[in-house]
């Protein structure tokens, strides 16, 4: 099923809580543990967009995790998403977009990009960037919970050559990520 803007909207903002507001449950250990490898792939310094930031907690966390300083970017295509990110994040609220990422162009070029692998793209989004890590999360908790997806293998599927890749499993918080990149000279 495709949610447009105003269904993510009455979706995620049916909560305070930050991190279902990007559509995550559990907590901040949970979270962590579903999301921390994305900074494998961080390999210097440099600007990141987060493609589909909703209300911005992974651009937190990837700024806070990485060991190499980021500067941080986002874009989603839901308005009160972006409008409660921007206020939550007001240093960076310059750096974060209302658009789609099918129609959109960035104001630059980027040294990371991360992109989820649901939300499609791959090959517009790799234009934009260094680095392209595309990520895939899942959940064990239940039988029907989604599944991480082998990241690098669709993107060899796609020709693309993969840089690297990581996956990491976490059975104490019943969730698993599955990470791979790929460099603008390789793609």
């Amino acid at each position: 099923m495709t949610f447009g803007p105003a269904e993510f909207d009455r979706h995620y903002l049916a909560t305070d809580d930050p991190r279902a507001q990007s559509g995550f449950t559990g907590t901040a250990a949970r979270w962590e543990a579903a999301r921390r490898t994305i900074v494998d792939a961080i390999d210097r310094p440099g600007t990141l967009l987060d493609t589909g930031c909703a209300n911005g907690p992974l651009m937190e966390s990837i700024a806070e995790w990485s060991p190499f300083p980021i500067e941080p970017y986002g874009v989603n295509h839901a308005p009160g998403l972006v409008e409660l990110a921007r206020r939550r994040l007001p240093s960076w609220k310059d750096r974060i977009s209302l658009a789609d990422l099918s129609t959109w162009e960035p104001p630059r070029r980027f040294d990371f990009i991360h992109l989820r692998l649901d939300m499609g793209h791959v090959e517009r989004v790799a234009r934009w960037c260094r680095r392209l890590i595309v990520s895939s999360d899942g959940s064990f908790r239940r039988p029907e919970s989604p599944k991480a997806q082998p990241v690098a293998e669709r993107l060899r599927a796609l020709g693309m050559k993969v840089a690297g890749d990581s996956y990491r499993r976490s059975d104490e918080h019943l969730v698993e990520i599955a990470v791979a990149w790929v460099d603008a000279e390789t793609a």
